[in-house]
């Protein structure tokens, strides 16, 4: 909620000072400079001059309304004084209150409201101070906080952060889990003591922060940045007891839930009582009902996990033992068949088989080989019929030249006194020829 005119002056922006104001100096001393850009190390402004200048340029600034918390008050004489704190940033101004708008305010003013007011700056010129008159303070209200979330709710839902399509599952036995809590608080008791009675070997990064008023946002948010970091947690658990929705209020605000909707690491939600429901639950991986009830969500029973174990051993041995028995039925009506009580009767027919088909095979060989025999004592007789032998054996005999051992077909190859060499059907003999007779004895 800033003003132009609010952004703060320059060096040079400063009003002259108007006439009779009480600044001029004496006369026939130095005329001062009318601008601040005019001033030298010779011709400076008195302090004075500055205070004034500054008062004269913040009083033109407009009002405005913001919002805040108070964190501290006082009250002196007639004047009330209050420290308003910005709702999400370290952020805090001093604010002036006169009795007639205090009397105005519905009740008490007091530390830690909600409230908004009408500011005017005002500069003091006796101690260089700037302060904030306010008028027109009264308490954000129920109502209004209620009317806020529900817009902020709408707001959010419509850009897809309460899609459940980006809820992440919730690992089923976490090695360790983050806990953002208050410090000392019944909320990390409960989580812790019903999440060990669950599962004692449970193992929690716990970070106490501030859970309500102007710290818990940037406590919460940072440590919810400092767990998702660090790879040994599975799974972040924030959570604090019941309250007013003026304490519940830093887990509506739209920083924390962006935080939330932005963790890689699943988020579990455990804010108040069943009944409240702050945004936080909305963006949540997972939503308790309450600390105790994120304490039961978080781990399984180690006693169900072990029925369950139990149960599937079992199951299991159920289902060995009976197919172990179905198949050994099925081997004793196997071995209840003739063929299995008896295997000797199926191995003498095969023997039986194998005698026959030996038989015919001695039976094919020994035909084969009389056959081949005879062949072969057909061909012998017949050779030797052919055989030059026989011819011999019949009175005829093979002359032959002794020196060149040709067979002498003609006579006339021969000459009166060659050698030859005769052979008959037993031996053979040399002999000369004396006579050569040319006639043909087949022309006789």
């Amino acid at each position: 909620m800033s003003n132009p005119k609010t952004s703060g002056p320059s060096e040079s922006s400063f009003p002259p000072v108007p006439e009779g104001s009480g600044h001029h100096e004496p006369s026939g001393e130095r005329e001062l400079a009318a601008l601040a850009r005019d001033t030298t190390p010779e011709n400076p402004w008195p302090l004075h001059m500055l205070s004034q200048k500054m008062h004269q340029y913040i009083a033109r600034c407009d009002t405005m309304w913001v919002e805040g918390q108070i964190i501290e008050l006082k009250k002196r004489a007639r004047v009330t004084y209050l420290t308003l704190r910005d709702l999400e940033e370290e952020i805090s101004v001093p604010v002036s209150l006169f009795p007639r708008e205090t009397a105005m305010v519905d009740g008490e003013l007091a530390h830690g409201m909600r409230v908004v007011v009408r500011l005017k700056p005002d500069f003091w010129t006796k101690t260089g101070r700037l302060s904030m008159l306010g008028s027109g303070i009264r308490q954000v209200g129920l109502g209004d906080m209620l009317e806020r979330i529900e817009r902020l709710r709408r707001s959010l839902q419509a850009e897809g952060l309460f899609d459940p399509a980006h809820k992440k599952p919730l690992p089923v036995l976490p090695q360790r889990i983050g806990l953002i809590t208050g410090r000392d608080s019944d909320a990390e008791k409960d989580v812790i003591r019903n999440a060990r009675l669950r599962w004692p070997g449970a193992h929690f990064e716990v970070r106490e922060v501030a859970v309500q008023g102007v710290h818990a946002l940037s406590q919460v948010t940072g440590a919810l940045r400092e767990l998702d970091a660090d790879d040994a947690v599975d799974v972040i658990v924030i959570a604090r007891g019941g309250g007013a929705l003026e304490d519940l209020l830093p887990f509506s605000e739209e920083g924390m839930i962006r935080a939330v909707y932005q963790a890689n690491t699943p988020v579990i939600s455990a804010i108040g009582h069943e009944a409240d429901q702050p945004l936080l639950d909305y963006v949540a991986d997972w939503r308790a009902s309450t600390p105790t009830d994120a304490g039961k969500t978080v781990v399984p029973d180690v006693e169900e996990e072990r029925l369950r174990i139990a149960q599937a051993r079992a199951a299991t041995e159920r289902t060995l033992r009976t197919y172990l028995d179905r198949e050994a039925q099925a081997l004793a009506q196997f071995r209840s068949r003739p063929v299995l009580a008896h295997p000797e009767t199926m191995l003498m027919a095969r023997e039986e088989e194998t005698d026959a088909a030996r038989q015919r095979a001695f039976r094919a060989v020994t035909v084969s080989l009389e056959r081949h025999r005879e062949s072969v004592a057909h061909l012998r007789s017949r050779v030797r019929s052919l055989s030059p032998q026989k011819t011999l054996d019949r009175g005829y005999a093979v002359v032959q030249d002794a020196s060149t051992g040709d067979v002498v077909r003609e006579a006339s190859a021969l000459g009166s006194g060659s050698s030859i060499r005769v052979r008959v059907a037993s031996g053979g003999f040399d002999a000369t020829v004396e006579d050569l007779h040319t006639d043909d004895p087949r022309d006789q």
